[in-house]
């Protein structure tokens, strides 16, 4: 079992990333809050050794991303209202408009561009999380990039 001390560290230090990509994924600001709530809880249950701040930082990511996917197929399986949680995150209705688009597609798409350009992650390190191949991420990176070019175009 970790520390009290090492808890709230995480929490200060990867807090906002951790509930920013939750966001992203679920479109649900109550959501994102629980899933950020459960990937502490498994932080503090099953927490390995790390190597380094790196490394958990990641661990993290895929344990919050996991989360965020069980709820994304909960939702599937039992009707919930949409709400929206853009004005939250943004105060320009171009940024705005991006996040919406971002929000639209499907999961695999959004977490790995949300890894990549929201995240800064790189794109064997996004294999890793998501347990994809690089030359996977890539393509889903580029189709991602083309669905965003699509949907901006539409408007």
């Amino acid at each position: 079992m970790l520390s009290c001390d090492a808890i709230r560290d995480a929490v200060e230090e990867y807090g906002d990333m951790l509930y920013r990509t939750c966001v992203l994924m679920l479109g649900n600001v109550h959501d994102a809050e629980d899933a950020v709530q459960e990937t502490y809880i498994t932080y503090m249950r099953k927490a390995p050794p790390f190597s380094d701040s790196e490394h958990e930082k990641a661990w993290l990511l895929t344990v919050a991303a996991n989360k965020c996917r069980d709820m994304l197929r909960y939702r599937k399986r039992h009707i919930t209202e949409p709400e929206s949680v853009l004005d939250t995150l943004v105060q320009d209705s171009e940024s705005s408009y991006i996040l919406e688009a971002l929000m639209m597609l499907p999961d695999k798409f959004r977490i790995v561009l949300t890894l990549h350009y929201i995240d800064g992650y790189k794109v064997e390190e996004i294999a890793g999380m998501i347990g994809k191949s690089a030359s996977a991420v890539k393509m889903r990176l580029q189709k991602g990039r083309k669905l965003l070019k699509e949907a901006y175009r539409k408007e």
